[in-house]
């Protein structure tokens, strides 16, 4: 696993990506805080998506005065692998019966 997939908000970040397409840097942070409930520093936040730019993940593009980001193939292709070893670790959980909830 790579360190990208290790935080939670690059994580999270990648996945509003996947779902919605291309988004402004604002619209991206304000959808991340509504699932946090919580606001994000920007330094932070922003710190989060240029590390993703920089390992290949996240493509960044000028539009206007904003900067639009997008998952790379090599990101989309990372979220679907979490994605897929996390359903299987639930369906497996849910197969066996084991409820591990109530610890």
């Amino acid at each position: 696993m790579t360190k990208w997939l290790r935080s939670g908000r690059r994580r999270d970040i990648c996945v509003l990506l996947a779902a919605e397409g291309e988004l402004r840097g604002q619209q991206l942070k304000s959808r991340l805080e509504s699932h946090y409930d919580d606001r994000i520093e920007p330094k932070a936040f922003y710190g989060s998506l240029s590390a993703l730019v920089d390992a290949g993940f996240v493509e960044k593009r000028t539009e206007g005065i904003h900067d639009v980001y997008a998952l790379t193939e090599g990101g989309e292709r990372r979220v679907r692998e979490h994605y897929a070893w996390m359903r299987g670790l639930l369906e497996k959980n849910l197969e066996s019966g084991d409820d591990r909830r109530g610890e």
